[in-house]
């Protein structure tokens, strides 16, 4: 599946919110998200541009994708 083009940071932050992860704090124009489950804590910075990267985007949701389980194109219908 073809990664979004038009998905600014803060939608992302938005929907990442499903997976468990919340705002934990930000610096600029920078937050930081956290998502912990048991003994695992994951972080992730997503910048608020808009709209985000393809290459900044496509690292993100290789991380998620990676802490999630998750195979990315799975991940992208998820956050749909």
């Amino acid at each position: 599946m073809r990664t979004p083009r038009d998905l600014d940071g803060e939608d992302l932050v938005r929907r990442l919110r499903k997976f468990g992860y919340e705002k934990t704090r930000q610096s600029g124009s920078h937050v930081r998200l956290t998502r912990s489950v048991d003994d695992d804590v994951h972080h992730i910075t997503v910048p608020l541009h808009s709209p985000l990267r393809v290459g900044t985007l496509n690292a993100i949701l290789n991380d998620l994708a990676a802490n999630l389980n998750l195979d990315k194109a799975d991940l992208i219908r998820r956050l749909n």
